[in-house]
């Protein structure tokens, strides 16, 4: 498959490797700015808004900035995938960050609305990560954050319910060993088919695309292939799992992440499609599970994932823009990913770490690393902001028997076209 040789290499760093103040001004009663008092002090502040209990991952390295550059920097967390959001609100306030996290799909929609600063960073500073990792903070030829963690979905199963020489590996085998298994108490394979973000695993698999690109290798949101051929192929493989059962009614819609997770936790599924992300919860739930890269398709091709890339990027309004892009660079460093790593346990995107024994010994690392090599960007235009609600909303009425896949996806494509003429095509 073209995608695998392309990844096997872009990739091979993350192999074994599973292994964000000036804060806008605030006036005091004086009139004076936070920034104008820590200015008259010699002492600069910078803001970073972290992620969601992942502060302790930097830590040692704010301290360690802080002493050198004779600066404070205050770390925030709120939920990365919500920063880009709040820093619309906040920025414009004079109350938003320095430095702060996303995700790589949103770093297209934040260069065109302002909201991220383009980084001056050579070659010897871009190198040492990835390449895949790095082209997701790359618009146009220009850097705009440095990636500080990758993430993909693989396969979590249960021990106890499916051995390790009993473990299926195609997809075909899983769907056997569910027919076996479910019986309205207890399921085999699991998986949130009725989003994009999974659905895609098989979808792509078969020949279908978000976005084709140009000549260039830029996106083309002009060229998409959610209802080509090879997408309604695996949205009718998708079907089957609903049609005959093997799927609760309760995983479908917003709540049907918690249902699997719940299923899972309770050792009521054998196997689960998700992502690192949850080897804690699993674990605190005292499930005996393995992981593994995600199965084969009957096409004999791996099922693909989205490569999920977590950056650290300088925001459009700091007033300190050339010393958070020193923390930006700071942060994401070997010696820091590496540190980031042993406490978050996110994968680090830096190419070096892939021998490290600190992050190969890691089971969930090693999946996925092997999963990554059939993994894809997830497309960091703006214009993926249209494809996710329709997609997903023609995937939950092939799920649930009100439409079939072929119909059902050119809906979806005919919806993302139009939204994306409305939205995008003044640009």
């Amino acid at each position: 498959m073209k995608k695998n040789k392309k990844f096997l290499g872009l990739m091979s760093g993350i192999a074994l490797s599973l292994a964000l103040v000036g804060c806008g001004p605030q006036e005091s009663d004086s009139g004076e700015t936070s920034t104008e008092k820590d200015a008259a002090k010699g002492t600069t502040e910078l803001l970073v808004w972290e992620d969601q209990d992942k502060a302790a991952g930097i830590a040692d390295a704010v301290a360690a900035f802080e002493k050198e550059h004779d600066v404070k920097v205050k770390v925030v967390e709120k939920t990365y995938a919500q920063q880009i959001e709040d820093l619309r609100l906040d920025g414009p306030a004079g109350t938003g960050p320095d430095v702060l996290t996303m995700p790589g799909d949103q770093i297209g929609t934040a260069v065109t609305e302002g909201l991220v600063k383009e980084l001056t960073v050579g070659e010897d500073v871009q190198s040492i990560y990835t390449d895949v990792a790095m082209q997701s903070q790359t618009v146009e030829g220009k850097v705009y954050g440095l990636p500080k963690a990758v993430e993909t979905t693989v396969l979590f199963y249960n021990k106890d319910l499916v051995s390790e020489d009993q473990l299926p590996t195609t997809l075909d085998g899983w769907y056997d060993l569910s027919k076996e298994m479910t019986d309205g108490n207890k399921f085999g394979f699991l998986a949130l088919f009725d989003q994009i973000y999974y659905a895609q695993s098989i979808m792509s698999g078969y020949g279908g695309y978000i976005f084709g690109k140009d000549d260039n290798g830029n996106y083309d949101p002009t060229d998409i292939g959610l209802n080509n051929e090879g997408a309604v192929e695996g949205a009718q493989y998708i079907q089957k799992f609903y049609k005959e059962g093997l799927f609760p009614a309760g995983i479908i819609g917003e709540q049907g992440i918690n249902v699997l997770d719940t299923l899972f936790t309770e050792g009521k599924a054998a196997a689960v499609i998700s992502g690192p992300w949850n080897t804690e919860p699993y674990a605190k739930a005292g499930i005996n599970y393995g992981v593994v890269k995600l199965p084969e398709l009957s096409n004999g091709d791996n099922m693909s994932s989205f490569v999920g890339v977590k950056s650290y990027n300088v925001s459009g309004y700091s007033k300190n823009a050339e010393l958070a892009q020193e923390l930006v660079v700071f942060l994401a460093n070997e010696e820091n990913s590496r540190k980031r790593f042993e406490i978050t346990k996110e994968v680090p995107a830096v190419a070096s770490l892939a021998n490290d024994p600190v992050v190969a010994e890691d089971v969930s690392a090693q999946a996925v690393a092997e999963q990554s090599q059939f993994a894809e960007l997830t497309p960091n235009i703006p214009e993926m902001n249209e494809v996710w609600t329709p997609t997903d909303s023609a995937l939950q009425t092939i799920a649930t028997g009100k439409a079939e896949p072929k119909a059902a996806l050119d809906q979806a494509v005919e919806t993302i076209k139009g939204q994306i003429e409305a939205k995008h095509s003044g640009k």
